[in-house]
């Protein structure tokens, strides 16, 4: 199987290529089998890749393909590298992505103005890309794939081009991933200089010797790399991106949101965690980042009506749960969350995808309500994502969110302060989650009269991956139940797979108690459930006072529902003084004057002199005897004198 590593990334990329090329001939039913069977396939070739690597000697398979570049001390080979992460990671890309690709043929069947090939064909350049990312053995091939993802979101978000908000979304997602962007490459030019190579394993087996720990260039190197990562995996400060992001279709969403590009920057922080140990500060700086993106999102999600914009800083707010946990040096436990995050995350998207399948677009949930009985399959598959990503015990987001905030609280680089700002994170989550339901789902139809009696539940091609990825979200965690619960009769799976593939912190741990661990499990178990319920309660059949409510609170509302104000204020410190001096300096004063000057100046000159010495060639025989007679004059005068 390693001979065919390449098949992988490449069947999405034919697919890339055929509904590029042939798509828009061929028709819908050609898309529709070409698009999703190769990553189909691809997720096919993985599993069995995956397999092998399990029965490889040292969990490691790979094959070098061709070689790229090869200049002095510079040698890059095109090679893909299967071992324990990027083999969770091709299974978590390929099959949820498959999933997407099916829902898609449903969800995308009536587009035709944008067209339906088009949107396929980028959709598989993105499968594309988050595959030879995560394959990539060394930094420049990994950087291909990383600049392709951020190419394929400006493409997939910005699908609709001919509306102005998803032309400036698609915009904004390429603007802020180029300055994470700046910091991957300043940080892989110093490697290359230090170290002589952009392999990764060579990086991390010679770190511990030719960089200091602690040290401020390995500390350099970490935060440039942290930089790169707050923009994929969209972390304050360069996290405003994502939830414009909306703009795009919804499998666009969920592909970005689960399998693919905010997936990311936690990749490559897991992949490089060696270097990362090596920074003690760099790695405090990820796990405060994290854990202030999870609660700042967290919050904003309290007071946002759009579907898809709730679960967008959701997803934020996730992400920054797993960054939590890796700058606490739990990295399998933020790998952990990352696979489960993937299964609920994915069908929470397309569960709301659905729904504005049958409003003909409204995300508006103010304008939804009572769909349950005209949805069934929806309704309970959102509420087993919602469960999931709520924390309710034995589904998927329980083991994983448990993990994590177990870490934080007991791990020697944690800190009970990790611990608070992630169990009342955990508790907003699951407040605005079944505020979600409570309003799309359950109370009173408010439905545009119009669109009420057309409601109705999606086709198989949408529903069958909810099932699906609801299945997912419910025993997805459980290959990592903890020592407390399980015991030694149900191991913790995912704990002995990573065993020794993440690198031991240095500190001593401190050792608790297991009625202390149980003790804070059931806490936040306990307390999430009590915010679930009055979510429910107050948006389902209370909203008339919690309106009241909203008005005695209206600063504060204001306040989440305008997200802090954090886009304006970009907008005035960074974007509008941009705009002035490209406006008034670079465009009015450097290019056209100074630039434009120059050219139009040597040009008006050359014409000048031209029409001058022009006045010479009058084509009269007279005036060239003249000539003739005075330059004689001129010499013979010349040689006398």
């Amino acid at each position: 199987m390693s001979a065919y590593l390449w098949l992988i990334p490449a069947l999405p990329l034919a697919g890339f290529l055929v509904n590029g090329l042939l798509g828009r001939s061929f028709g819908k039913t050609f898309v529709a089998v070409v698009g999703p069977g190769v990553v189909g396939l691809s997720f096919l070739l993985s599993v069995l890749a995956f397999l092998q690597m399990l029965n490889t000697p040292g969990m490691v398979t790979s094959q070098s393909v061709f070689t790229w570049i090869d200049s002095g001390s510079l040698h890059i080979p095109v090679a893909f590298t299967v071992d324990r992460l990027s083999g969770l990671y091709i299974l978590i890309v390929t099959g949820v992505g498959f999933l997407i690709h099916v829902y898609s043929v449903g969800y995308m069947g009536d587009e035709e103005e944008y067209g339906f090939w088009r949107f396929f064909c980028f959709l598989n350049l993105f499968i594309f890309f988050m595959l030879l990312l995560v394959l990539a053995n060394c930094f420049l091939l990994m950087f291909v794939g990383w600049a392709g993802v951020g190419l394929c979101s400006y493409l997939l978000i910005g699908y609709y081009f001919k509306r102005p908000a998803a032309a400036s979304a698609a915009k904004k997602a390429f603007v802020v991933n180029r300055i994470g962007d700046f910091g991957f490459i300043i940080a892989t030019l110093i490697i290359f200089t230090v170290f002589g190579t952009l392999d990764f394993a060579t990086v991390l087996a010679e770190a511990p010797y030719r960089l200091e720990a602690g040290g401020a260039l390995v500390t350099a190197i970490t935060l440039l790399l942290f930089l790169g990562a707050t923009g994929k995996s969209a972390q304050i400060p360069l996290y405003t991106w994502l939830p414009d992001a909306m703009e795009g279709p919804t499998p666009v969403s969920a592909l970005i949101h689960a399998a693919t590009m905010v997936t990311a920057g936690l990749y490559m922080v897991a992949r490089l965690s060696g270097l990362f140990m090596l920074a003690p500060y760099t790695m405090a700086v990820v796990a405060v980042i994290g854990a202030a993106t999870a609660l700042f999102a967290a919050t904003i999600g309290l007071a946002q009506n759009d579907i898809k914009r709730v679960l967008a800083y959701s997803t934020v707010s996730q992400l920054g749960y797993m960054f939590m946990a890796m700058g606490v040096g739990a990295f399998a436990a933020g790998i952990f969350h990352v696979m489960t995050h993937a299964f609920f995350k994915a069908l929470l998207f397309l569960c709301s995808g659905s729904v504005i399948h049958a409003l003909h677009h409204e995300q508006d949930m103010n304008h939804m309500g009572g769909l349950r009985k005209k949805m069934p399959i929806t309704t309970w598959t959102f509420v087993i994502g919602a469960l999931a990503i709520a924390g309710l015990p034995l589904f998927a987001g329980f083991f994983s969110k448990d993990e994590i905030l177990w870490q934080a609280f007991a791990s020697p680089r944690g800190h009970v302060a990790y611990w608070v700002i992630g169990a009342v994170t955990a508790l907003i989550t699951a407040f605005y989650m079944f505020r979600m339901v409570a309003l799309t789902f359950f109370g009173a139809s408010r439905v545009d009269p119009h669109h009420a009696p057309h409601v109705h539940e999606s086709p198989w091609s949408m529903t069958l991956p909810l099932i699906v990825l609801a299945g997912l979200a419910i025993v997805g965690g459980w290959i990592g139940i903890p020592h407390v619960l399980g015991g030694d009769n149900l191991p913790n799976v995912l704990e002995h797979y990573f065993d020794g593939f993440f690198p031991a912190i240095p500190e001593t741990a401190v050792h608790y108690e297991a009625s202390v661990e149980l003790m804070l499990m059931g806490v936040t178990t306990v307390l999430a459930l009590f915010f679930m319920w009055l979510a429910f309660r107050l948006f389902s059949s209370k909203r008339e006072q919690m309106a009241a409510f909203r008005e005695k609170m209206g600063g504060v509302h204001s306040l989440l529902a305008n997200k802090y104000y954090i886009d304006e204020l970009y907008d005035l410190i960074v974007v509008r003084p941009i705009h002035f001096i490209s406006d008034k300096l670079l465009w009015r004063i450097v290019d056209v004057r100074i630039v434009d000057g120059i050219v139009n100046g040597i040009g008006n000159t050359a014409r000048n002199l031209g029409g001058t010495l022009r006045l010479t060639q009058t084509g009269l025989i007279e005036n060239y005897a003249v000539g003739i007679a005075l330059g004689a004059v001129i010499i013979f005068w010349f040689l006398i004198f």
